[in-house]
């Protein structure tokens, strides 16, 4: 079975501030847009912020020592890639809600994560794995 790219609309309070976070600063093509939404290529996936004042839910669950924001939204990229762009948001002084860290060290699905918000208060996680096969490890 061959991965196919996943959609997700989500709610922005401003277009442009989207444009420059998603566009701009974390590097997605972008696509179509309106006044409305833009479609971004969020590697190799379709996301679409869309202009709205709900925005930002800032529910968490405890994982692994910290408090994970709900709902959140990120991809899985590889170990090189995560770390571009750990340096690129540090560098651009983001404000991380988990700072990058392992999760699980030594345990089955031991990853490289960090949280952060978009302008909207969107929460995102990226992450990467030092073997991907452990994506879904138990």
């Amino acid at each position: 079975m061959s991965l196919r790219p996943f959609h997700l609309a989500f709610p922005v309070h401003d277009l442009d501030q989207a444009r420059a976070f998603y566009g701009g600063l974390l590097g997605c093509a972008e696509g179509r847009s309106s006044e409305e939404w833009i479609d971004f290529d969020f590697y190799g996936h379709q996301i679409v912020p869309h202009l709205s004042g709900d925005a930002g839910d800032r529910a968490s669950n405890p994982v692994d020592g910290h408090d994970v924001p709900i709902p959140h939204f990120g991809a899985v990229l590889k170990m090189a890639d995560w770390e571009a762009l750990r340096d690129r948001l540090v560098e651009a002084g983001v404000e991380f809600i988990i700072e990058p860290t392992v999760r699980f060290r030594g345990k089955p699905g031991e990853q490289a994560t960090m949280f952060f918000r978009d302008p909207s208060g969107n929460a995102l996680e990226m992450k990467a794995f030092a073997d991907d096969a452990m994506l879904f490890a138990t």
